[in-house]
């Protein structure tokens, strides 16, 4: 994976010379394989999760429903960001790690998305959103038991295809 030349002064794409917003051109770049794996926790009481793990939430299936959820927010991401491209995802995977060894003395679920597509951009912004959505619909469904639960750390943890690629460790948080 190659990574950006560090001589060079990063800019924004999505802004034109005189610094108007639009739409990066990508109809000269070859489709290429890409994949997008992003995370995020939400934390709540122990009574909240234990309410996700039985199964007994009013609403239903927490973690069924927020996986559907973050699955269709992958594929509207483009109706959501505005200068996003629409893509044709060939893969949508949402997982969730409740509390667990990981991360000893918390309170919360892990939700991680994996996103893939064959196309001239990559998939950054649909795992972002699915996990994203996904952990607010967690929120949504427990929120009349627990108003106290947070979303956190929502980022990035690979990249690959395009131009450059890269991995974070579980405690970095910028590549």
């Amino acid at each position: 994976m190659s990574k950006p030349d560090p001589t060079t002064p990063p800019t924004l794409t999505h802004f034109d010379a005189q610094g108007q917003a639009h739409m990066v051109d990508v109809g000269a770049k070859p489709a290429t394989h890409r994949v997008a794996i992003a995370t995020g926790r939400i934390e709540m009481q122990p009574a909240t999760l234990a309410i996700i793990e039985a199964g007994t939430a009013k609403k239903g299936d927490v973690l069924g429903i927020a996986r559907i959820a973050g699955i269709q927010a992958a594929k509207k991401t483009s109706d959501l960001i505005p200068l996003c491209h629409p893509l044709a995802l060939t893969r949508v995977a949402v997982e969730f790690e409740v509390a667990g060894v990981q991360h000893p003395g918390a309170t919360g679920i892990t939700c991680t998305a994996t996103v893939e597509t064959v196309g001239p951009t990559g998939v950054e912004m649909e795992a972002l959103t699915a996990v994203q959505v996904a952990l607010l619909t967690i929120y949504d469904m427990c929120k009349a038991v627990d108003r106290g639960m947070v979303v956190e750390g929502v980022r990035v943890v690979e990249k690959q295809g395009g131009k450059s690629g890269y991995s974070l460790s579980s405690t970095s948080a910028r590549p």
